[in-house]
């Protein structure tokens, strides 16, 4: 039996060091991939590979981390495919940390991952939830309006993979801000026709640590607990 659906393989870039030892920012948009991260990277093209799985298709965010991750996919696999630019798929985008009350900090980092998150909900003073959304959604439906590919590799950021998978999950504008995303994780969703044709397969697949055994907080929470010190 046949349904006509085609395979998104939806990554999170691999880890990043977003602060310094004494908790000072790097700017976001030009980290590269720390020595995890490139572990990370290696150890999810290892197992699509091991998978024998082939993509018609590689997108980006544009951003550093996702473009070192998708050239280390691609490298392991042995696919000679140029990966596309997607400015839009850039993570959610933050404001000014040294402007934000110290009362008001720790709703800053973790209030856009918390539950059923408000639209209005501002991601480190900057970027509202809707706003992420009313970028990604749309970039989403062009894929999928492309009829030619089977199967793509998107390489993106956590908050923006939440979106992907909410609207997976809910077939709407809602965002769920528990859904983990770990450093170089794997999600499996597959699409139809239908616009809420979605078939949620695997979410938060880590191929260097399946079971996660020893994370308890979220990366956001662990973000906070780094800036902390430099305040």
């Amino acid at each position: 039996m046949t349904t006509g659906r085609r395979r998104i393989f939806l990554m999170r870039h691999g880890s990043v060091s977003y602060f310094d030892g004494a908790g000072k920012p790097y700017l976001p948009e030009t980290v590269p991939l720390n020595g995890d991260g490139r572990t990370q990277a290696d150890a999810a093209g290892l197992a699509f590979a091991s998978a024998g799985v082939r993509f018609d298709r590689v997108i980006v965010s544009g951003l550093p981390r996702t473009v070192e991750t998708a050239a280390r996919v691609l490298a392991v696999t042995r696919q000679a495919i140029a990966p596309e630019v997607w400015p839009e798929l850039q993570e959610i985008r933050g404001g000014r940390l040294s402007a934000i009350p110290a009362e008001e900090l720790k709703q800053a980092f973790t209030g856009a991952f918390e539950g059923m998150v408000p639209p209005e909900q501002r991601f480190l003073g900057g970027e509202s939830v809707g706003e992420l959304m009313d970028r990604v959604h749309p970039a989403i439906a062009r894929l999928r309006a492309d009829g030619g590919w089977d199967t793509a590799l998107l390489v993106l950021h956590g908050g923006v993979n939440c979106a992907i998978l909410s609207l997976a999950l809910t077939g709407q504008r809602l965002f769920l801000g528990g859904l983990a995303q770990a450093p170089g994780c794997i999600n499996a969703l597959d699409v139809g026709e239908a616009e809420r044709d979605w078939v949620l397969r695997c979410v938060n697949h880590c191929p260097p640590d399946p079971l996660q055994p020893g994370a308890r907080a979220t990366t956001m929470e662990l973000l906070f607990e780094q800036y902390r010190k430099s305040r």
